[in-house]
């Protein structure tokens, strides 16, 4: 059976003082209020992780996520991180090509594929993005699109490798723009997704994937966007700045 997630990005946002806090008080709501089985994954910046990583540490909900990671093991490669660092400091899941990493440090399949493997070896579970930029949307192309980015950094990993993925479709045109795609938008292409991910592993592999919805997602449209049967979670971004936000979105599961 699928997890049901929700994860938070922060983004570059908080300072130190002010990520312990958010997190206290996450986790104490999560305590409080949460009683589903869901998995609640924090993604601060890499600074923080290892004071924070002592606060999820043995808590059953709580998970600490890194926003990159670098293709390589080790190195001279000034001022990357690599899947060794972040799994020494309590790292469990790792976000693999956002939109802002593809599009400001131009990451391209290939790269995004040696992130995986590297992740994947170190036992940390990858959360891959995929998404469509609005020309591709209004061009009716972003099936097609989408369908791209999962076959070129996806399609040569093992069925067991892949096992351990999270998919997060953010369509880039809802991303921070208070814009998001409507529940059955949302519902049309994470289902588009399971049949990809069935062609590529198999029924199992696709029935098995964590799907989660990113893009403007809000303790307002949350409930209505993870009633739909193939969106199994989110991946927040503004809304999980804010610990009642973020509760309210996590409840809406």
């Amino acid at each position: 059976m699928r997890k049901r997630i929700v994860a938070g990005n922060w983004k570059m946002n908080k300072t130190a003082e002010e990520a312990l806090s958010l997190v206290s008080e996450i986790d104490n709501m999560v305590k409080d209020e949460v009683n589903g089985d869901v998995a609640v994954v924090v993604a601060p910046p890499f600074p923080f992780l290892q004071s924070l990583g002592k606060l999820t540490q043995g808590n059953d909900k709580m998970h600490l996520a890194a926003q990159n990671v670098s293709e390589h093991e080790s190195g001279a490669y000034t001022g990357e991180v690599s899947a060794a660092m972040l799994k020494s400091v309590g790292v469990e899941y790792v976000i693999i090509g956002h939109s802002e990493r593809r599009m400001y440090h131009h990451e391209d399949a290939q790269t995004l594929y040696q992130k995986m493997k590297t992740t994947l070896a170190h036992g940390m579970k990858p959360i891959f993005c995929c998404g469509e930029p609005l020309e591709e949307r209004d061009a009716d192309r972003h099936f097609d699109y989408v369908g791209k980015q999962l076959h070129d950094s996806l399609s040569y990993l093992s069925n067991e490798e892949f096992e351990q993925v999270v998919i997060a479709y953010e369509p880039i045109w809802a991303i921070g723009t208070g814009r998001t795609a409507s529940s059955q938008q949302a519902q049309e292409m994470h289902e588009y997704i399971r049949e990809q991910i069935a062609r590529m592993f198999d029924a199992e592999a696709a029935y098995n994937t964590s799907i989660l919805y990113g893009g403007s997602c809000n303790p307002a449209n949350a409930q209505e966007l993870f009633s739909q049967s193939d969106v199994d979670g989110g991946l927040i971004g503004g809304a999980s700045l804010k610990s009642r936000d973020f509760t309210d979105v996590i409840k809406s599961i």
